[in-house]
């Protein structure tokens, strides 16, 4: 059986073959009646549509951009911050067409790395400065746009407000009058545990940005927090983090959190131990994530726009590729979003000595 081509559903139609080449990829150009008049011929006929590989061939693109992570691609489904950002990439992506590519920097056989996968451009987001996937994105002069990252000078970066937003919650605990004050922070492809320097420890952009302000605010009232990072953003590590913290002696009376799902477990934890959140024992967590609000009791947090960094990083990643293509030079724009903070009603006044 003769192969069927753009050319054969044109003969049949009587059309040209840029009319059946426009009914695939650039539907605009014709009535929606000659659209489907084609697209059932082409059906009819047994043509599934142009070869992605010659489409993307011919117009100098590969229909493709890529996420990079740090950690497993897993956490991109698992967290609820990541998937909130990933829906936003995805929603600012539709109309183009673009489909989403997820990277990770870890080696492994069952994966794609990104210094081979054919792509238009990368969003870089919450990732090890040192990590080598990196490097080989930035070697291949790809666009690239930095979220959650350090802004370095020739790449647009949107960044939240991570200082500020922690300041903020390390002084709501001073102003209700907490001396004794642990952190859990969050450790970047590190084993979690005490930390003795908690600078030297933050790797990775949120994580010095928060612990600078968590301290701007508790080091200007005289008090030296705890400091303990989790190995990674999940319950279990969430919950082990809190019991290094709640264990402790002397107890804190208020944890600041990396995130509300290391939060959370402090919540867990406390109940196990049996002090009450907020009588004995003041959380306050960071992202404002779902989980703030599933808590109980609903969590003090920071918020970040994730929808909004999501879209203002696509909307980037977008503008950079269009100037590739167009052979001009991209603006570079290093954008920080507001966060704030959000009282609810897991911090209250610390307790009697």
């Amino acid at each position: 059986m003769a192969r069927v081509t753009l050319q054969t559903i044109a003969d049949r139609l009587g059309v040209s073959r840029m009319t059946v080449s426009n009914a695939f990829s650039r539907p605009d150009q014709l009535s929606a009646e000659l659209r489907e008049r084609v697209l059932a011929t082409a059906q009819e006929l047994g043509y599934v549509g142009p070869d992605p590989a010659g489409r993307a061939l011919a117009r100098g693109t590969t229909g493709a951009v890529g996420v990079l992570l740090t950690d497993s691609l897993q956490y991109s489904f698992a967290d609820e911050v990541a998937t909130n950002f990933m829906r936003a990439v995805v929603d600012e992506l539709a109309p183009t067409g673009l489909a989403l590519t997820l990277l990770t920097s870890h080696d492994r056989d069952d994966v794609v790395p990104a210094r081979d996968l054919a792509m238009d451009g990368a969003l870089v987001y919450s990732c090890r400065p040192d990590s080598s996937a990196r490097d080989w994105l930035l070697r291949r002069q790809l666009p690239v746009v930095f979220v959650d990252q350090d802004p370095v000078p020739g790449i647009t970066s949107i960044n939240v407000d991570d200082r500020g937003g922690a300041r903020a919650a390390a002084q709501h605990i001073i102003d209700l009058g907490h001396r004794r004050v642990a952190i859990i922070t969050l450790a970047v492809g590190e084993p979690g545990g005490p930390v003795d320097d908690p600078l030297a420890a933050a790797v990775g952009h949120p994580q010095r940005q928060r612990m600078l302000g968590w301290l701007d605010a508790l080091e200007a009232a005289g008090v030296h927090p705890t400091v303990v990072q989790a190995s990674a953003n999940t319950d279990d590590d969430a919950i082990e983090a809190a019991r290094s913290v709640l264990l402790a002696q002397p107890r804190p009376t208020a944890v600041l959190c990396f995130s509300d799902v290391l939060a959370l477990g402090v919540v867990t934890v406390a109940e196990e131990l049996g002090s009450a959140v907020p009588g004995d024992l003041s959380v306050v967590g960071f992202d404002d994530s779902p989980v703030a609000r599933r808590s109980r009791p609903p969590l003090t947090t920071v918020r970040q726009d994730v929808a909004g960094k999501g879209r203002l990083a696509a909307d980037a990643l977008l503008k950079a590729i269009d100037h590739r293509r167009s052979g001009t030079k991209a603006p570079v724009r290093h954008r920080t979003i507001p966060t704030e903070l959000v009282v609810r009603r897991s911090t209250g006044p610390a307790p009697a000595e």
